[in-house]
C-alpha cells in the first residue's frame, strides 16, 4: 500500500527533529524568548492565519546544527513569515448537524416580579407628590424652642420642634415622670390613646398595670432630634432660606438628643425625672441623660445598649447607609422634589433587620420553608425569610425619611461615654467648632492619611485604659441606681457590651447596679417582645427605693 505523503508542517517537524533528536524532550526544551515573542507579535498579520502549502519546489532554510537547544518556534518563524493569509471560508451548517444553531434559546428568560414592581412605584411616585415623612403618624403633641440650638458638632439650628405624647397623670410634685428615650425608628407614639388609637411600638409596656404603670407614673415619650415622626429634622423646613434642610442638617449626636429632650422637660416644669428608660439607641439615651443631668434623673434604665459605639456594629450601620446612599435617587440628600431612594432604603432595612434578629429564631419560624413550594425556583424572593425580608424594607422605605435614617444611625456610631463629656454648646457658645473652613457643603471624602504621623498609626487597644476611660466618662452617674438589661442572642449589642456598662458603672463607685441577661431568642429586638423578661426586669427596678 502507498503511503500517504506528509503534511508540509509534517515534513518540517520530520527533518528538525531529524537534526535535533532532543527536542522532544521536555528536560532540553527552552521557551522562546522574549525577542521572538515580541517578533511573533509584531510580524504575523492580525487575523487568522493559515499558511499555505509549502510547494515542492520551495526550499527549506538548512538548520545549523550546534550544541545550542533552540526553541520551535525561533526556528520555524524565518518559514512563516514568508507565508500569505488565505481568507477564512465560513463552514456550511450542513456539514454538521450537531453545530447547527436555532434562533430559539434553550430556556425562556425568567421573570423578575420584584424588580417589575420596583419599576412601577417609581413610575407612580414620579407622577405624583412625594412622600411628607412627617404627618406618618398622628395625635402627638409638639414643642416649640424657638431659639437657636447648637449642636455638639458646631451646627445650628435656628429653631427646632420635638414631638412628644404622654400617658398616665402628672402628680402635684411633679415627680413621678418616666421619659421613655426612642430606638433608631421609633416615633414617639409607644402607646395608644384617645389622639392616635393604633397600638404603639411598646404598647403591653404601658399602661395600668403594666411595666412602666400609668396608675404610678406619667410617661412621656420624644421622636428624636433629626427625626422625621413629628420632631425637626432633614425633612424640616429651614426658616432661613424655607426649604429643606436636606443634608444642610447638622449632625447630630445622642448628647443633642438629650439636651433637646431636658429643653422639652424644662418647658413642663419637670424638675427631675424618676427615671430614664431606653432601649437600643434608646439605652445610649438613657446613660447619656444620667451622666449630663445626674441631678435631674433619679433612675437609669438601659436596655440592649452600650456605653460606646464599637467596631461591628459601626461596621454594619456603616455598610446600611453606603447601600441607601448608593442609590442614585438620594441625590445627596436631595430627593424631596423627585423620586425617594426607596431601593436604597429598602435594602438597608433588610440588612438591619438581620441584626436586629437572630438564626434560632428564624430557624423555628421559617425553617427552609418556600412562599411558593409548588412554582419552580426564581431569583426573586422565594424562601419565607427572603419574603419577610422584602415585607420589612418596602414597609420601612415607605414610613420613613432616608435622611433621618442616616443622620441618627451616624449619631449611634459617634456615641462614645469614654471621651470626656461634651460641654453644652449652648450655654458656652464660645466651645462651638468654626465654620469658616466649611461653607454650605459638607464633605463625604476620606481625609488624606499623612504615613509619616505616627499619630495616625493604629494603636493596640489597651483593655485596662479603655475601661479606666469608660470608668471616668459615667463617673457622674455613680449615685444613680441603674438597671442594665442584655440578651445573648443580641447581635447588634452583644451582652458583653451590657457588662462592660455595668462593670464600669461599679467600678466607678455605682453601688446600685442590677445586671440581668435574658436567653431570649430574639435577638436585639428582645426589648419589643418579652414582655415577661424584660416587663418584669423593668418593673422591679422601677419598684427598687
Amino acid at each position: 500500500m502507498a503511503l500517504r505523503s506528509p503534511s508540509t508542517s509534517g515534513r518540517l517537524f520530520a527533518r528538525i527533529q531529524h537534526q535535533h533528536p532532543t527536542l522532544h524532550s521536555k528536560a532540553h526544551y527552552s521557551k522562546p524568548t522574549n525577542a521572538v515573542r515580541q517578533s511573533v507579535s509584531m510580524d504575523l498579520p492580525h487575523h487568522r492565519y493559515y499558511p499555505q502549502p509549502i510547494s515542492a519546489k520551495a526550499q527549506i532554510p538548512p538548520i545549523a546544527t550546534t550544541n545550542t537547544t533552540l526553541a520551535p518556534a525561533a526556528t520555524i518563524l524565518p518559514t512563516l513569515q514568508h507565508q500569505q493569509p488565505i481568507p477564512v471560508k465560513p463552514v456550511s451548517k450542513s456539514v454538521d448537524s450537531s453545530t447547527h444553531r436555532s434562533s430559539k434559546p434553550s430556556n425562556a428568560p425568567l421573570e423578575f416580579p420584584c424588580l417589575e414592581k420596583n419599576a412601577e412605584r417609581e413610575r407612580s411616585l414620579d407622577g405624583g407628590p412625594e412622600p411628607d415623612y412627617q404627618n406618618v403618624v398622628s395625635g402627638y403633641s409638639l414643642y416649640h424652642h424657638n431659639a437657636p440650638f447648637y449642636t455638639h458638632h458646631g451646627g445650628v439650628l435656628p429653631e427646632f420642634h420635638l414631638a412628644y405624647e404622654t400617658w398616665g397623670k402628672l402628680n402635684e410634685k411633679r415627680d413621678n415622670v418616666i421619659l421613655v428615650h426612642t430606638g433608631l425608628s421609633a416615633s414617639s407614639h409607644a402607646k395608644s390613646h384617645a389622639g392616635n388609637m393604633s397600638p404603639g411600638w411598646w404598647e403591653k409596656f404601658i399602661g395600668p398595670g403594666h411595666a412602666l404603670d400609668t396608675n404610678k407614673f406619667f410617661i412621656i415619650c420624644t421622636n428624636v432630634l433629626g427625626g422625621c415622626y413629628g420632631s425637626t429634622g432633614p425633612a424640616s423646613i429651614d426658616p432661613s432660606d424655607g426649604e429643606r434642610y436636606a443634608t444642610r442638617f447638622p449632625i447630630v449626636t445622642i448628647f443633642d438628643m438629650v439636651r433637646a429632650q431636658f429643653r422639652l422637660l424644662d418647658h413642663l416644669g419637670i424638675d427631675k425625672l424618676y427615671a430614664s428608660v431606653g432601649a437600643s439607641m434608646g439605652g445610649m439615651q438613657s446613660l447619656a441623660a444620667g451622666a449630663l443631668y445626674p441631678d435631674r434623673v433619679g433612675r437609669i434604665v438601659s436596655i440592649s445598649a452600650a456605653a460606646r459605639s464599637h467596631p461591628y456594629s459601626i461596621a454594619l450601620r456603616h455598610t446600611q447607609r453606603q447601600v441607601l446612599m448608593a442609590d442614585p435617587h438620594w441625590n445627596k440628600g436631595f430627593y424631596y422634589n423627585g423620586i425617594p431612594p426607596h431601593v436604597g432604603m429598602k435594602l438597608s432595612r433588610q440588612i438591619a433587620t438581620i441584626t436586629y434578629r437572630s438564626g434560632p429564631e428564624w430557624e423555628k419560624r421559617f425553617g427552609r420553608r418556600r412562599s411558593r413550594p409548588d412554582e419552580v425556583p426564581a431569583l426573586c424572593p422565594d424562601f419565607l425569610i427572603e419574603t419577610y425580608l422584602d415585607h420589612q424594607g418596602e414597609r420601612w422605605c415607605l414610613q420613613y425619611d432616608p435622611n433621618s435614617f442616616l443622620y441618627i444611625s451616624k449619631a449611634m456610631d459617634l456615641f462614645d461615654m469614654s471621651a470626656p463629656l461634651p460641654l453644652d454648646p449652648n450655654i458656652q457658645p464660645h466651645t462651638r467648632k468654626s465654620h469658616t473652613k466649611s461653607t454650605d457643603k459638607q464633605s463625604c471624602s476620606v481625609p488624606a492619611v499623612n504615613i509619616s504621623d505616627e499619630s495616625t498609626h493604629y494603636q493596640p487597644t489597651n483593655p485596662q485604659q479603655d475601661m479606666k476611660q469608660l470608668v471616668d466618662g459615667l463617673s457622674p452617674a455613680k449615685h444613680i441606681p441603674t438597671l442594665v438589661l442584655g440578651v445573648q442572642s443580641d447581635l447588634l449589642f452583644p451582652v458583653w457590651q451590657q457588662r462592660e456598662v455595668a462593670d464600669a458603672l461599679r467600678q466607678g463607685g455605682n453601688d446600685h447596679v442590677t445586671y440581668y441577661e435574658l436567653d431570649a431568642m430574639y435577638g436585639h429586638d428582645t426589648f419589643l417582645i418579652d414582655l415577661v423578661g424584660v416587663g418584669g426586669a423593668v418593673s422591679g427596678a422601677l419598684a427598687m427605693k
